[in-house]
């Protein structure tokens, strides 16, 4: 039976141990804190969109809690995990392939209910449990990663993904930190449900997991136009309909289906079809 080969460490990280984390309480003023979670909850109550809601979190996670990337996978109406968010390209791909592949941290958490750490993708852990995940994970420069389930007491919806590029474990404050963000999504998507009589992920998610790929679609297009990266796609994509109070998947899908463009001024008209 073939191995997978072993990939080796940096020459730092062959000689010199890896650094503690500083927590979030050492990095974010408690003013920066409370000023994430107003803007989050103002999300949840104002025009709840499930999608962007997501995406901000992501980010949120990378501003917080010092971490270099951050993924969000939700249920579907088949319970089935799902991708929802991701606060960069290379993390949305991560989380891509361990779905297919169905053996990563991720899933452990989610089928646990439980945090689940690998704090050295290069380790012997990470090779025996999650050869694929790790060897992945390695290529796209991560070096640990943390799962927090989306959990509101015995219902588990999902979890979060924290990934740092250097290997080592995440403070105690940063995990707890990092847990609130996660019972924040949790409490905003089971409150959608108890909104919409009881239908969590049947109408709304599978809206926005529909919507997902629209969005995937319109960051091509918007990419191989302008010569941007993905990244850089999403978020002028994002930011263009935020400037102008629009969905995203509104946006996304003129882009796809008309040819708008973000500096477009018939953007957000409804006869925004090309001219014949």
């Amino acid at each position: 039976m073939a191995t997978e080969p072993a990939q080796p460490r940096s020459a730092m990280a062959e000689t010199e141990p890896a650094q503690p984390r500083l927590s979030a309480a050492d990095t974010v003023p408690p003013r920066g804190v409370a000023k994430a979670f107003v803007a989050l909850a103002d999300t949840l109550v104002t025009g709840f969109d499930v999608v962007d809601f997501m995406h901000l979190l992501a980010e949120r996670c990378v501003e917080l809690l010092g971490v270099d990337a951050a993924g969000l996978l939700v249920t579907d109406q088949r319970g089935e995990l799902r991708l929802m968010a991701a606060s960069s390209e290379q993390a949305r791909l991560l989380e891509l392939f361990q779905l297919r592949y169905a053996r990563a941290p991720c899933l452990d958490c989610f089928g646990t209910g439980e945090v689940v750490h690998c704090s050295d993708m290069y380790g012997p852990t990470a090779r025996r449990s999650w050869p694929r995940f790790a060897q992945q994970a390695r290529g796209r420069g991560f070096g640990a990663v943390s799962a927090l389930p989306l959990r509101l007491r015995d219902e588990v919806i999902g979890a979060l993904d924290l990934f740092r590029e250097t290997p080592g474990d995440l403070p105690a404050e940063t995990l707890a930190l990092g847990q609130a963000l996660a019972d924040m999504a949790t409490i905003g998507l089971l409150h959608e449900r108890a909104v919409r009589g009881g239908q969590l992920l049947t109408g709304q998610l599978r809206t926005a997991l529909s919507s997902r790929v629209i969005i995937e679609q319109a960051k091509g297009v918007l990419a191989e136009r302008h010569g941007w990266a993905m990244d850089e796609a999403f978020t002028r994509l994002r930011g263009y309909a935020r400037d102008h109070n629009r969905r995203l998947a509104e946006v996304a899908q003129e882009v796809v289906s008309y040819g708008a463009d973000l500096d477009d001024p018939t953007s957000g008209r409804s006869d925004s079809r090309p001219r014949r």
